[in-house]
């Protein structure tokens, strides 16, 4: 038995020294750290293997591939704002607003677009009767970039559109998360490959098994439709998106349709990602006038809503998503209204809401009532109960599923796009807001929170004092994990 007892410490020592060795090789947050060394010591062999599938940073050949990549409609982008026939006013962008939009065009390379009419959407009845409406109108172009694309319902008939037109001459696209798209099989995209459309999974999702990293996702949710109509937000194809499914109900979220050169931008995100995920150099996408046209010359500018588009993802060590969302949100004076289905902050947009909100700001986060993913959910009720204690006015949404991701600073700024608040979103996974300087959007915008309040109660000290221990266990648990959830 000595042996067996020898063997049992060589395992203990190995696994301890490979724990610190392993998580202290990379550079990364303190907190990530931690959580990484409990894993690792806590389970013994099981945390090593875990860490190898889901703690090492993304490979540095996607990096290449994706860095690689250069902003080829940047200049058609510039050549449409410079022809836009209406100026936004001071009113709308202020030197508040000039401040996050500077941070954004320098960091992000995400000029200002001023004549872009925007829509929201907060169904996913509506928001697929639009979408689909849009794409049965397509001409030249489909380009289609989800998170998730199941193989339902919805997914089918969005399929054969898509194959429907690819056999009419329209050139369709299609980027997919595999890991998002658990469904969605290779045999079943290739239905649309078959009638000359082409679809690729995403570079980080392909041979996610082979490489060892399954932690690095596409999360955006992108349609441009010729270059000159686009969709982006929360939505994902699937029929739980449109409330089908018991264990969600009522799906509450929201997308925007956009009309303008903010279509271009997201266009570029779109070609950008493509060239980075393409096998074959023969699928590579170059400059066209078919994919970035000249709007001014179709007269389509029906809107003058100020718009930015931003998108980041793990290939960059510094989050300036996420650092150019706090920048913004800093700006607030009077509110700061926040929608997202998960509530894990880092430490400093936490420490940033804290601030804000001991300001004498209006903070408000709506979250949902009830979890898709039971540890993001116990972290996310630690950081309620937190932030609550903190001023921050908690709304829980109780009308079914909130997936929401959206902000609302003062009257004049809002933002709708795919980046949860947490740390997946800030740190590995592929992202993209969209951010409107508008008074008028942003009043829509407010409408709709103030509504969703309506469906939502508020958080309080006495319901936090309710809670029972093995929940505030749990509770407090998932927060020691939440950086690696």
């Amino acid at each position: 038995m000595v042996w067996w007892h020898d063997f049992i410490r060589i395992i203990f020592i190995t696994n301890t020294l490979l724990a610190f060795y392993i998580v202290f090789h990379r550079r990364r947050s303190v907190s990530t750290t931690w959580a990484w060394l409990i894993i690792l010591l806590i389970f013994p062999v099981v945390g090593i293997t875990l860490y190898a599938f889901f703690g090492r940073g993304i490979s540095q050949e996607n990096i290449f591939s994706i860095n690689k990549q250069h902003h080829i409609g940047l200049r058609n982008v510039q050549k449409s704002i410079a022809k836009a026939p209406k100026e936004v006013s001071p009113s709308d962008t202020s030197k508040l607003g000039e401040i996050a939009i500077h941070f954004f065009n320098c960091n992000n390379e995400s000029p200002l677009t001023k004549n872009n009419n925007v829509e929201l959407y907060t169904e996913g009845e509506t928001f697929f009767h639009d979408l689909l409406k849009d794409m049965v109108r397509a001409k030249e172009t489909i380009n289609v970039e989800f998170y998730t694309f199941y193989s339902d319902n919805i997914g089918n008939r969005v399929l054969q559109l898509l194959i429907k037109k690819a056999k009419q001459g329209v050139k369709v696209r299609v980027i997919y998360d595999a890991w998002g798209s658990m469904g969605a099989t290779k045999a079943w995209f290739d239905q649309l490959r078959k009638a000359g459309g082409e679809v690729l999974p995403f570079i980080t999702s392909r041979n996610m098994i082979t490489r060892y990293r399954i932690n690095y996702h596409l999360h955006r949710k992108i349609v441009v439709i010729d270059g000159r109509i686009s969709w982006t937000g929360g939505f994902n194809i699937g029929d739980q998106y449109l409330g089908r499914k018991k264990k969600f109900g009522h799906w509450r979220d929201s997308q925007v349709r956009i009309v303008g050169s903010a279509s271009l931008l997201l266009q570029e995100r779109f070609v950008m990602d493509w060239n980075a995920s393409i096998k074959r150099l023969e699928q590579l996408i170059r400059f066209n006038s078919t994919l970035f046209p000249d709007l001014d010359e179709k007269k389509i500018h029906r809107g003058d809503v100020a718009t930015q588009i931003v998108s980041d993802g793990p290939d960059r060590y510094i989050p300036y998503m996420r650092n150019g969302m706090m920048r913004l949100m800093q700006l607030a004076r009077k509110r700061l209204w926040i929608q997202t289905p998960y509530l894990i902050p880092d430490d400093a947009v936490f420490a940033t809401w804290q601030t804000i909100a001991m300001s004498g700001v209006d903070v408000r986060i709506m979250i949902p009532c009830k979890p898709d993913h039971p540890f993001i959910y116990r972290a996310t009720q630690w950081y309620a109960n937190e932030l609550t204690r903190c001023g921050v006015k908690i709304y829980i949404y109780e009308d079914g599923f909130l997936h929401a991701k959206t902000t609302i600073i003062d009257d004049s700024f809002s933002t709708v796009g795919s980046m949860n608040q947490d740390y997946r979103s800030y740190d590995l996974n592929f992202e993209d807001n969209a951010i409107f300087y508008d008074k008028k959007f942003t009043k829509k915008m407010t409408e709709v929170f103030e509504a969703d309040m309506k469906k939502s109660h508020l958080l309080t000290r006495e319901e936090i004092k309710k809670q029972g221990r093995i929940l505030r266990t749990l509770q407090s648990f998932s927060r020691m994990l939440s950086p690696i959830l």
